[in-house]
């Protein structure tokens, strides 16, 4: 298959839409959640597990992987999805975040960035260039270009030099990415700053990239920032290329994502929080570890059909945190996955049979009530 990306229908109530992504490997229904596989695995899940929810797209990180076990392994095997036997699509993001939130020791320069490892103190070097040599050899059928992100809050003059040398830097990447396989998505940066943002959207735009990501946020700013920023950011980018909001995965940002025009989300928050006893539920979080739980034989969300729920109670689940088994981390963890899946499709229903505000209010109206 050769890439595309279909919008199938625009939503009435909002800028949702409704599309089909063609990767090289899987067709996939947008507006969509990936879930992240940092070292080239989803934490506690099997890509059995994986397939079984639905998922098609799942995500790997450049830093990580670059580092351990090695970029060489890795094309050695075949590439990132038959290293770990993922059989549908993936995306590698470019290591940016993780360079500068990671490295403790770290110096910017239009050349690139010089960095240390956080596992041993090594120093490396990330170019643009030399970002592309790694992602092409893990071999994801979606790459992302080398950008510089910056925390909340950051000063003007520093945020319109990152989003600056972002713009190109992604030149940069495109004239070395050359993979045919593969295809390249920009990352719109500049902070929360109404004019950066609109630059680097304007500029990128001109480059013309198969996808468009926005980076950056989700990074510290109040929530109603970040929608603000989308509001004013996503117009800019073409209506017939893909839209993804880099880091957000919650299920309120995923919802308000969308309908300001979002069509892919990807976030370590699910698997996170699951790992250290907390479930999504259409009723809110559930802190499993808690005593009330002790003695609640009921399931962990009775209106989900997942095998946690259906096979396990919240009273077991909590001793398996309270005893630290590993089979209650990889519980919640399916379950948190399956929960957002099942979002996401309430979601894309939403939007074909125009019904998204009603949806999005019934949702609402029984989520944060635990």
């Amino acid at each position: 298959m050769e890439f595309n990306f279909e919008v199938i229908k625009k939503s009435n109530e909002s800028q949702g839409r409704l599309g089909k992504l063609t990767t090289f490997y899987s067709q996939i229904e947008t507006p969509v959640f990936m879930p992240v596989g940092t070292q080239g695995t989803v934490k506690a899940m099997t890509v059995d597990d994986l397939h079984q929810i639905g998922f098609k797209l799942i995500l790997g990180n450049t830093y990580h992987l670059y580092l351990r076990p090695g970029v060489d392994i890795v094309a050695t095997a075949g590439g990132l999805p038959a290293f770990c036997n993922w059989s549908e699509s993936m995306l590698t993001d470019s290591g940016g975040f993780q360079v500068f939130s990671l490295s403790k020791l770290n110096k910017v320069t239009e050349e690139g960035v010089k960095f240390r490892s956080h596992l041993d103190g090594s120093a490396h070097l990330f170019t643009p260039e030399k970002v592309m040599e790694i992602e092409m050899g893990l071999g994801a059928d979606i790459a992302m270009v080398f950008d510089v992100c910056l925390p909340y809050p950051s000063d003007y003059r520093a945020a319109k030099e990152a989003m600056e040398r972002t713009n190109r830097w992604a030149e940069r990447c495109l004239k070395a990415h050359n993979r045919p396989d593969q295809v390249l998505f920009g990352i719109v940066q500049g902070v929360t700053y109404r004019d950066l943002r609109e630059e680097s959207a304007k500029c990128l735009r001109s480059l013309d990239f198969p996808g468009y990501a926005i980076g950056g946020l989700s990074v510290g700013e109040p929530k109603p920032l970040m929608y603000e920023t989308l509001e004013y950011t996503v117009p800019i980018l073409p209506e017939n290329k893909p839209r993804y909001l880099m880091g957000v995965g919650s299920p309120d940002t995923l919802w308000e994502g969308v309908e300001r025009g979002i069509d892919m989300f990807d976030c370590v928050f699910p698997t996170r929080i699951a790992r250290n006893g907390t479930a999504l539920t259409s009723t809110g979080r559930v802190i499993i570890r808690d005593a009330k739980y002790a003695r609640d034989f009921a399931p962990l969300d009775p209106n989900c059909k997942c095998k946690t729920c259906a096979s396990y109670s919240r009273a077991y689940l909590r001793h398996l945190f309270k005893a630290g088994e590993i089979l209650g981390s990889h519980l919640v963890t399916y379950h948190n996955l399956h929960f957002l899946y099942q979002v996401m499709e309430n979601i894309r229903e939403g939007i074909k049979t125009g019904t998204f505000q009603e949806r999005k209010r019934e949702f609402f109206s029984l989520y944060g009530q635990s």
